[in-house]
C-alpha cells in the first residue's frame, strides 16, 4: 500500500512537471511568434526584390562583370592600333667631322645631315596582326557575356532558394495553426473524459517539432540572404524581402535536340573558344610571314656650308633601302611555325572539350527540369489533394474516437511534408531552368534577351 501510494505521488509530480514544461513551451512559442511578428514588420518596410530586379541589379553592380567589360574595351582599343605602320624615325647626324680641328668647313665631306626612315612590314603582316587582335577582342566580349550568364544563373538560384525558404516558413505557420486546432480538440475530449492526456502531450510535442523546423528554416534563410547579398554586391546583413507569390508552375521548354543546336550557336563560352581558335589561326599566318623580309625605306638631306676660302659646296641627298635577312629559318622561323601550329591544335581541342561540357550541362539541366515538372504535377494534382482528404477524414474519425490521435498527427505532418516538398520541387525546377538558360546561352522564356 505504501509502495502504491508512493508511485501514485511520483506520477502526479511527473504530470505537474510535464504540464509546467508544456506551459513554458507555449510561452516560448508565444515569444517566438512575437519575435517573428517583429521581424515580419521590419521586413515589410524593406522594398520587395523581384527576380527581374535582382537580375538587373547583379548586371549593373557586380565588380567582376565590370572588370570583364573594361578588359574587352581595352582589347578593342588595342585592335585599332594593329593595322598601322610603325612610327617613322627622324635622324640628325654630323657626318665626317675632322677630329683634329673639329672645323665643320675644313673637309668637303663634312655635312649636317637630316633624314627620315620608315619600316615597311612584309605585305599582309599588319592585316594579320589586326585579324588576330580582333578575334581576341571578340573572345573577350564573349567572356564578358559568359560571365553575365553565370551571374544571372547564380542570382536566380539563390533567389529561388530564398523563395522556397519563405514558402516553407509560411507552410510551417499554417500547419502550426492546424495543430493548435488539434490541441483544442484533444483538450476538449480530455476534459469530458473521452480523450487521453497523452493526446494533449503528443499535440504539444508536434508543435515543438514545428518550432524546431522553423528555427532551422530561419537559419537557412539568413544563409541564403547573405549569399544573395554577396552576389548583388550588398552588405551581408541587408534585409531582403521577396514577393509573396511567383508563378507556381514550370513552363514547357523546347526538346533537348533543339536546345543543343541553339547552344552550339549562341553559347558565349563556345564563341570565346572559337574566337581564340581564329586568333591562333591568324598567328600561324603571321609566323609564316616571318620567312619573308621586312623593309626599311629612308631619305636624308646633307647640308654643307662654304669652305673657309669662300668656295661654295653642293648639298647632298641620300636614299636608303634595307631589309632583314631571315637566314636562321631552321632555328627561328621553323620553330615559330611549329609553336603556332601547336597553339592552333590546343585551341581546337579546347573548343571541342568546351562543346562536350556545354552538351553535358544542357542534358543534365534538362533532365533535372523534366524531373521537377513531373514531380510538381504529381504533388499538386495527386498527392497533396489526397493527403488533404486523408487529414479531413481522420479528423472527423478522431472526433468520434475511431482513430487515435497519433494517426491524425502523422497524417497532418505527412501533408506538411508534401506541401513543403512541393515548394522545394518548384524551387529546384526554376533553378534547373536557370542552369539550362546559362547552358544554352540565352533566356528560354525570353529568347530576344
Amino acid at each position: 500500500m505504501y509502495i502504491a501510494t508512493a508511485v501514485i505521488k511520483r506520477i502526479t509530480n511527473m504530470r505537474e512537471k510535464l504540464f509546467r514544461a508544456m506551459l513554458a513551451a507555449l510561452l516560448m512559442s508565444g515569444a517566438t511568434l512575437s519575435l517573428a511578428e517583429g521581424l515580419a514588420n521590419t521586413a515589410e518596410k524593406t522594398p520587395e526584390l523581384s527576380l527581374a530586379a535582382a537580375v538587373a541589379e547583379v548586371i549593373s553592380a557586380n565588380p567582376g562583370l565590370a572588370a570583364m567589360h573594361a578588359r574587352a574595351q581595352a582589347l578593342a582599343l588595342e585592335t585599332q592600333q594593329q593595322n598601322v605602320l610603325p612610327d617613322p624615325r627622324l635622324q640628325l647626324n654630323l657626318v665626317n667631322v675632322p677630329l683634329d680641328s673639329l672645323d665643320f668647313r675644313a673637309e668637303d665631306m663634312t655635312q649636317l645631315e637630316i633624314g627620315i626612315s620608315q619600316m615597311l612590314p612584309y605585305p599582309g603582316t599588319l592585316a594579320l596582326q589586326e585579324t588576330a587582335a580582333a578575334h581576341e577582342q571578340h573572345a573577350a566580349e564573349s567572356d564578358e557575356q559568359e560571365t553575365r550568364l553565370k551571374l544571372v544563373r547564380d542570382v536566380k538560384m539563390l533567389w529561388w532558394n530564398l523563395y522556397y525558404v519563405d514558402r516553407a516558413l509560411e507552410t510551417i505557420e499554417r500547419n502550426r495553426g492546424v495543430l493548435r486546432q488539434f490541441v483544442n480538440v484533444a483538450q476538449s475530449k480530455y476534459k469530458i473524459g473521452e480523450g487521453l492526456q497523452q493526446d494533449v502531450l503528443q499535440a504539444q510535442l508536434e508543435l515543438s517539432k514545428l518550432q524546431d523546423e522553423e528555427i532551422a528554416s530561419r537559419s537557412l534563410r539568413r544563409q541564403q540572404e547573405a549569399g544573395l547579398n554577396a552576389v548583388l554586391n550588398r552588405s551581408a546583413v541587408q534585409p531582403i524581402r521577396l514577393p509573396a507569390r511567383e508563378r507556381d508552375d514550370l513552363m514547357e521548354v523546347e526538346n533537348e535536340a533543339v536546345l543543343l543546336s541553339q547552344a552550339l550557336e549562341r553559347r558565349p563560352l563556345l564563341a570565346a573558344y572559337r574566337g581564340r581558335l581564329d586568333a591562333a589561326r591568324a598567328r600561324l599566318g603571321l609566323a609564316k610571314k616571318d620567312y619573308y623580309p621586312d623593309f626599311e625605306l629612308g631619305a636624308s638631306y646633307g647640308y654643307r656650308g662654304d669652305t673657309p676660302d669662300g668656295r661654295s659646296r653642293s648639298d647632298m641627298a641620300s636614299v636608303m633601302l634595307s631589309m632583314n635577312l631571315p637566314i636562321h629559318s631552321r632555328t627561328k622561323q621553323d620553330k615559330g611555325v611549329d609553336q603556332r601550329s601547336s597553339q592552333l591544335l590546343e585551341a581546337q581541342y579546347l573548343l571541342d572539350d568546351a562543346w562536350q561540357q556545354v552538351a553535358a550541362e544542357v542534358s543534365q539541366a534538362m533532365a533535372e527540369y523534366r524531373q521537377a515538372q513531373e514531380q510538381l504535377a504529381l504533388l499538386k494534382k495527386g498527392i497533396i489533394p489526397q493527403a488533404n482528404q486523408t487529414v479531413a477524414a481522420m479528423l472527423a474519425a478522431y472526433q468520434v474516437n475511431k482513430v487515435d490521435f497519433l494517426s491524425l498527427a502523422r497524417a497532418q505532418l505527412t501533408l506538411f511534408e508534401y506541401e513543403t516538398r512541393a515548394w522545394l520541387v518548384l524551387s529546384q525546377g526554376h533553378q534547373a531552368l536557370a542552369r539550362l538558360n546559362a547552358a544554352v546561352g540565352y533566356d528560354i522564356q525570353n529568347p530576344s534577351r
